[in-house]
């Protein structure tokens, strides 16, 4: 598992000016982590918690720490209240509802990826897989249902209005 040669936290190459452009490399880059995290899973059995294993875990706490909750206020800020207004009220329940299963999924999984991290001790993965795997299906909804009638019919200062706010909540302090 050679994580230098793939960094995990390269920059898109869209930015803030194409909002939902930026929202499928987030997307992109979320399913690079599911599939690092379970590459880890199959390391650990192999190698156990060598340096590549805890590289690979600061790697998976830096994504869902940092970007993942990121990418999900952009969605409830952006996305989400398109759909509602669209009458999608549904479709962005799920939405929301799934952001919060992922999120409690994660807290179960942060402590042994962490404790990896730090101290090399091996973590129990049996709960690694159900995250990869609805995470991989939410990413799946989202890309074919929501986004779709979300970005429809929004013009330039619409778009250019999403893009601002996001890059400026990921300059505040």
């Amino acid at each position: 598992m050679d994580t230098a040669s793939r960094p995990l936290h390269s920059p898109p190459a869209v930015g803030f000016d194409a909002p939902f452009e930026m929202l499928h490399a987030c997307h992109e880059r979320v399913l690079r982590t599911l599939d690092l995290l379970l590459r880890l899973q199959a390391h650990l059995a192999a190698h156990g918690a060598d340096v590549q294993a805890r590289d690979a875990a600061r790697d998976i706490l830096r994504y869902f720490d940092l970007a993942a909750p990121e990418h999900h206020a952009d969605e409830e800020r952006h996305v989400l209240p398109r759909l509602r207004a669209l009458q999608q009220h549904a479709l962005a329940d799920r939405v929301q509802a799934e952001h919060r299963d992922m999120d409690a999924r994660y807290a179960a999984i942060r402590p042994g990826l962490w404790a990896l991290a730090q101290d090399g001790r091996v973590p129990a993965t049996g709960l690694w897989s159900a995250f990869a795997a609805l995470y991989r299906a939410h990413v799946a909804l989202e890309e074919s249902l929501a986004y779709p009638p979300a970005a429809a019919g929004l013009d330039g200062p619409a778009l250019a209005a999403m893009g601002a706010e996001m890059a400026a909540r990921r300059r505040a302090p």
